[in-house]
């Protein structure tokens, strides 16, 4: 007979640990897998997002009819509504949209913020001090991205590799993210994984089925590449039904700041991946960025009190 886990249980919380360390790694596929589906040009963003909801929320809500029934409260839908808005629509969206304009490199050097965004969350939504040294983090990680902005958005080979939109949309990707992250556990710990996940992929598709509709309709699924349908396939089964069960998963277990961290797994594999395939290059200047960024979000998060989950 397996042992019950309780929230003050070491086991409890490896599950949270476990659950976050394989959606980011996941995650950090996905960036390399993105990349060339919008390379292609032969769907939009917004289709591309639109299929994730679909096929996703289809698992979802099938896998679902295999469980228990749980009811959800009225008064908590659109407060799930809002949480598909930033969980979701705006965060895949704006990675779509930034994905074409932005290097896997810089891409994932740029997502790796998020910890400090959360920890700004946590300042406002529950009163957690912002400290000197947390200002200090802050501040180097900053100056981090800054010198990103500074060396990357420069011509190489007669075009441009990074530019700023690409820029700007992962700040909209990582801060919204970090909101969804920080303001929902409480709701999330009222229901199970599938009833909350199956709830937040009902919005995701009632918000962007109107705006692509005709363009699924539309598309001519015998002339799509095979390969094109396979990373199609990773981004619908892993990197958004898998991934999304796997998260709130982890935010039940542990805090929102830790399940934040594992988004440094995002810049390790996504470069890893990008330049052994020779989508990207290692240049000093990305070196020196990553570590800056890495290393004030690594203040940030150790000023945090010692022995916490």
């Amino acid at each position: 007979m397996t042992p019950k886990l309780y929230p003050s249980s070491i086991g409890y919380r490896a599950v949270g640990h476990l659950a976050c360390f394989a959606a980011y790694a996941i995650f950090g596929f996905n960036i390399v897998v993105c990349k060339s589906l919008t390379s292609s040009h032969l769907l939009e963003p917004l289709t591309i997002y639109a299929l994730r909801s679909l096929g996703a929320g289809a698992i979802f809500w099938l896998l679902s009819l295999f469980l228990p029934y749980e009811r959800v409260a009225w008064s908590d839908l659109w407060k799930i509504a809002v949480a598909a808005f930033l969980g979701f629509f705006l965060t895949q969206l704006s990675f779509l949209m930034a994905i074409p304009d932005i290097t896997p490199m810089d891409c994932s050097i740029m997502g790796s913020l998020s910890p400090i965004y959360t920890m700004f969350i946590a300042a406002i939504a529950v009163k957690e001090p912002i400290t000197l040294k947390k200002a200090g983090g802050v501040l180097l990680s900053f100056l981090g991205i800054l010198y990103l902005i500074l060396t990357s958005i420069n011509p190489q080979g007669g075009e441009v590799v990074t530019k700023p939109a690409g820029l700007l949309l992962m700040v909209v990707n990582s801060l919204s993210f970090a909101l969804y992250l920080g303001i929902f556990r409480p709701l999330i710990n009222r229901y199970s994984v599938v009833t909350f996940m199956k709830w937040i992929f009902f919005f995701a598709i009632v918000m962007v089925l109107p705006l692509t509709a005709s363009d699924i309709l539309a598309i001519s699924w015998s002339e799509m590449p095979s390969s094109y349908l396979w990373q199609l396939s990773y981004l619908i089964i892993f990197a958004t039904f898998i991934a999304y069960f796997l998260i709130p998963l982890g935010q039940k277990r542990i805090r929102p700041t830790l399940v934040s961290l594992y988004s440094y797994l995002q810049p390790i594999i996504a470069i890893a991946i990008s330049i052994w395939i020779g989508m990207d290059r290692l240049t000093v200047a990305k070196v020196i960025a990553a570590l800056t960024v890495v290393a004030g979000v690594a203040i940030v998060t150790r000023s945090r009190r010692a022995g916490s989950n």
